[in-house]
């Protein structure tokens, strides 16, 4: 049966929703579809609920998004409106003067919805590259492998997990609040970041271990009420130099599973890459090897096949997981994506 057109209206709100709070380019969103519908239904109620469930989302408004991303937003659905020749809605030109009036930041937030509607919300940079890394936004790699945790979430669940190049925390706060983890480590190693990892896991109502993290301030009595106490899982920051760090530091962490996104980048660190996951596979007092999954976008193929060549290399035998099946975070494109499971 096809939806009714209230329905269809209301599928429609959501998709341009999700995309919205998580952010995404606008040549993502589903404007043809929205032409189609104002064009066979000239009634602007449909622009008005999407307006609601975007710019003036409770989630947005609290954390929005960037300036220059709110104003084409904003002035591509007011376009949309104007070409049916309706009766101009003074909500849609209000909000954008008011988004007309901000003065553009360095930072903006992104909202990405778990399954439960329940969000991860984070601080992000608005460039690619910041601070002289390129670990203040959100890859791609990260969003699947969340994706694929949550639908593997006995994997996780009442187990330690060791996370290598945390960024700023997607993966480790979605697995979080959707895995029930007994502990989670968050690391990486550039000051820029670890400072932005702390800033989120807060943000997201989680209470850090204290004095996990050196120098990094773990309490802070502003945030002290955003903080909620409510979760079971303990969470660390650890500050970890692949190059340097030794066995003796890698004794303390004891993780059951060890993840990475999109540390399989560059050519020069794989063979440090590889070096630590030798490390952590001898660090465990029960000598049981970690369970090692790390997910990667093949953007040089060269180099995602000189990693599985040093694994081997290596003795480090590696096989592709089954994909997951559900598409929870939407991205901009359909990227190519794998996760391969380590037997360290």
């Amino acid at each position: 049966a096809r939806p009714s057109p209230a329905m269809a209206q209301l599928e429609l709100g959501t998709r341009f929703q999700r995309r919205y709070l998580a952010a995404r380019q606008l040549s993502s969103f589903p404007w043809p579809e929205l032409e189609q519908n104002l064009r066979t239904s000239p009634d602007s109620s449909v622009l008005v609920d999407i307006l609601h469930k975007t710019i003036l989302h409770p989630l947005s408004v609290k954390y929005p998004p960037s300036t220059k991303y709110r104003r084409c937003f904003l002035t591509e659905l007011i376009k949309k409106h104007e070409s049916t020749a309706g009766e101009p809605l003074d909500e849609l030109y209000d909000t954008l003067a008011g988004i007309l009036n901000e003065e553009e930041s360095t930072r903006c937030y992104k909202n990405y919805l778990l399954p439960t509607g329940e969000p991860v919300t984070l601080s992000e940079s608005v460039a690619i590259i910041s601070g002289g890394t390129t670990g203040l936004v959100t890859w791609d790699a990260a969003l699947h492998l969340a994706e694929w945790a949550i639908e593997n979430s006995a994997v996780f669940s009442n187990r330690t997990v060791l996370e290598l190049g945390s960024g700023i925390g997607f993966t480790g706060i979605a697995i979080c609040k959707t895995c029930k983890p007994k502990t989670y480590i968050f690391s990486d190693y550039h000051h820029c970041v670890l400072k932005q990892l702390t800033e989120n896991i807060r943000l997201n109502g989680f209470v850090l271990e204290p004095g996990t993290t050196q120098h990094i301030q773990t309490e802070s009595q502003g945030q002290k009420a955003e903080a909620t106490n409510y979760q079971k899982t303990k969470l660390i920051v650890a500050e970890l130099d692949w190059g340097s760090v030794t066995e003796k530091q890698l004794l303390d962490l004891q993780p059951d599973v060890i993840i990475a996104a999109d540390v399989v980048y560059d050519p020069e660190i794989i063979l440090i890459l590889i070096g630590m996951l030798q490390k952590l596979s001898t660090s465990r007092a029960d000598r049981k090897p970690p369970e090692v999954y790390v997910a990667s976008t093949i953007r040089n193929p060269d180099t995602y096949h000189l990693f599985q060549a040093e694994l081997d290399k290596a003795g480090i035998r590696w096989q592709i997981t089954p994909a997951h099946s559900n598409t929870v975070f939407l991205c901009d494109v359909q990227p190519n994506v794998t996760i391969l499971q380590l037997f360290i």
